[in-house]
């Protein structure tokens, strides 16, 4: 028997309290939900006689032990918005008859981060004294660049040890630069165009779209007869301000955006087929249109330690006197980040389009004979009685923040569906909960072997 099981012993309190969590509100960005999520993870660590501390509103932890090694389990509480085409309530825990909770956060990464708190209140309860210092870490914009992290270590030591269960397992040993970038004209000058919005995140591939259109009647047919012929689903409706066209496509992480349909690239590969947009749209046509690799851009690579990279358009905001959009670009590790920036920067430069940089997170990629590898995949073979796998990917995590000494290990299974970033996020119930009993076993081997 591994020391993980005892996790099970809270599984229907651990189910109520994610109720409780879920439904507070903490989209990515709107500060004052996001402070009462940690507000509200900081009581309950008190309440289970653990020091909980938060910092700036931003980030805090929760501790067990002293002395010895400094060992950090991190999770955050920010999640990115609800979206569109959900068939429960995206802020109500449900659990339905196939076995799957449902909720925004349930999978990223509300459902690990209370994982992390129970784990605490279970060596705490089971007597365990332990080597180290063992910090379960909160932050609140993950999901937004991870400023979170770096207000966090201003106030408290980066830990020699640590694991964020906010990706796959196995354990993941690299992660792709992510550059996220924002484009802008002076003022929106199409002619045709007079609106186009789609989308809320930059690190999510949009699933619908709108524009709408100050056209004439033979050239509303010919978009409609266009339509049938393009990639995506298209309606038409005519209002009193013009045509407008809605675009559906399918949500999906950025990280993999080739797995989604992006509705904005969709509506504006369509209309430039026969409208004059501006600058914004044009540039999207031009640089970037239907695909996910930089091709257009002229920024197209890989390498073998961890594949290809990605472009996603997450936002695109076109109306009177502004038009703007965003991007994110997930970068192989042997990568130059700043060398792909300068070169978007050029070609936006020709087209008149101004170039900010939101976020630039530095790719990160750890040997597999670390020594926090070999103790996650001990821990991962006590209770899986099978080695696990060791990847890269082009998500992003707070491991990236940790200087080598962390990686991201859990809490999705090979296989198992979770809709992160998409409607009817979830997780399976029996999986979450055998997660459970890995972060435990994990964080026991942290707090006494370390």
């Amino acid at each position: 028997m591994s020391f993980g099981e005892k996790i099970l012993d809270y599984k229907e309190e651990i189910i109520a309290d994610l109720s409780e969590l879920i439904a507070i509100q903490s989209v990515s960005g709107i500060q004052d939900s996001c402070k009462e999520a940690l507000d509200w993870m900081m009581r309950k660590a008190i309440d289970f006689g653990l020091k909980a501390e938060s910092f700036d509103n931003v980030a805090g932890h929760v501790e067990l032990g002293e002395g010895g090694k400094l060992c950090g389990v991190l999770a955050h509480l920010d999640v990115v918005p609800e979206g569109n085409n959900w068939d429960s309530l995206p802020f109500e825990l449900s659990v339905g008859d196939n076995g799957y909770m449902y909720g925004r956060g349930v999978a990223d990464d509300k459902g690990a981060a209370l994982i992390n708190l129970y784990c605490l209140r279970a060596l705490k309860e089971n007597g365990v004294i332990g080597k180290n210092t063992l910090r379960a870490i909160f932050g609140t914009s993950e999901e937004r660049g991870m400023e979170d992290m770096d207000t966090y270590f201003k106030y408290a030591d980066v830990p020699d040890m640590s694991f964020t269960p906010d990706s796959s397992y196995g354990i993941c040993k690299g992660e792709k630069g992510i550059i996220q970038l924002e484009l802008y004209a002076d003022t929106h000058d199409g002619t045709t165009l007079t609106q186009l919005h789609s989308g809320k995140a930059v690190n999510a591939v949009p699933d619908t779209a709108y524009a709408l259109l100050d056209c004439t009647e033979n050239e509303d047919h010919q978009l409609a007869r266009l339509a049938d012929a393009k990639n995506g689903s298209f309606e038409f409706y005519y209002t009193i301000d013009g045509l407008m066209v809605l675009s559906r496509g399918k949500a999906a992480h950025a990280s993999e955006p080739d797995t989604g349909l992006n509705a904005a690239t969709a509506l504006i590969d369509l209309l430039t087929s026969n409208s004059t947009l501006g600058s914004i749209p044009s540039f999207i046509s031009h640089y970037i249109g239907l695909d996910t690799d930089g091709v257009m851009l002229g920024i197209k690579q890989r390498d073998k330690e961890s594949g290809p990279l990605t472009v996603n358009v997450g936002t695109v905001h076109i109306d009177d006197g502004y038009a703007t959009c965003t991007m994110d670009i997930r970068y192989p590790v042997t990568a130059d980040g700043e060398k792909i920036i300068d070169a978007i920067r050029r070609q936006a430069e020709m087209e008149n389009i101004h170039v900010k940089v939101l976020s630039h997170l530095e790719p990160l990629y750890l040997d597999e004979s670390s020594d926090i590898i070999k103790l996650l995949s001990e821990s991962y073979e006590s209770v899986m009685g099978e080695k696990p796998s060791i990847y890269t990917t082009g998500g992003g995590t707070y491991a990236r923040k940790l200087g080598g000494n962390g990686v991201a290990f859990g809490p999705i299974f090979e296989g198992e569906v979770s809709n992160i970033h998409n409607a009817n996020e979830c997780m399976n119930v029996d999986l979450f909960f055998k997660h459970a009993q890995i972060c435990l076993e994990s964080m026991y081997n942290l707090y006494t072997k370390g």
